[in-house]
């Protein structure tokens, strides 16, 4: 059986920086494995200014 994690992100833009690099590093050095990114906030015309990472870990 696994567990799952959900962790939101930021993807960047003109003035910020993304962290979704980072946070898929840090969380697989603690044994979890990442499974997908889902988009979880828009912005002007369908731009992803957020995910949701999915990490997994076997319980």
């Amino acid at each position: 059986m696994y567990k799952y994690m959900y962790v939101r992100a930021t993807t960047g833009g003109l003035f910020s920086e993304s962290d979704y690099k980072q946070l898929i590093d840090q969380h697989s050095k603690e044994g979890w494995r990442f499974v997908t990114a889902i988009p979880a906030k828009f912005v002007g015309y369908g731009v992803i200014k957020e995910v949701d990472l999915v990490f997994e870990k076997e319980e």
